[in-house]
């Protein structure tokens, strides 16, 4: 399951890929990275992007807030690593002929 979480979270924030695996940690201090630059130069990219994983809009409020008791870049990637795993679960356990007529994958 973390190989396709760490795709899904590559293809969306066009992270670079690498030859080893990665653990949590280090895909999620990767995608924090990433995310402190689209914070400083493309912060409306990035909240498109969150919407786009359905990420709760009240989580990414208070990530940004200073009322979070973790840095925003970081908050926010734990956010889509979380999202991004929910997504990986349901893609293994549930195959695009279960959807139904109509009903498109991606």
């Amino acid at each position: 399951q973390m190989n396709l979480t760490t795709e899904l979270v590559r293809r969306d924030f066009e992270l670079q890929e690498t030859e080893a695996l990665l653990s949590e940690a280090e895909l999620e201090r990767l995608l924090a990275n990433q995310i402190a630059d689209m914070i400083e130069h493309q912060f409306e990219v990035l909240l498109s992007i969150m919407y786009r994983l359905d990420i709760p809009e009240e989580k990414v409020h208070f990530a940004l807030s200073p009322l979070s008791s973790e840095a925003p870049n970081i908050a926010l990637a734990k956010l889509v690593i979380e999202r991004q795993k929910q997504r990986a679960w349901t893609k293994m356990h549930y195959k695009p002929e279960d959807l139904g007529d109509g009903w498109s994958w991606d």
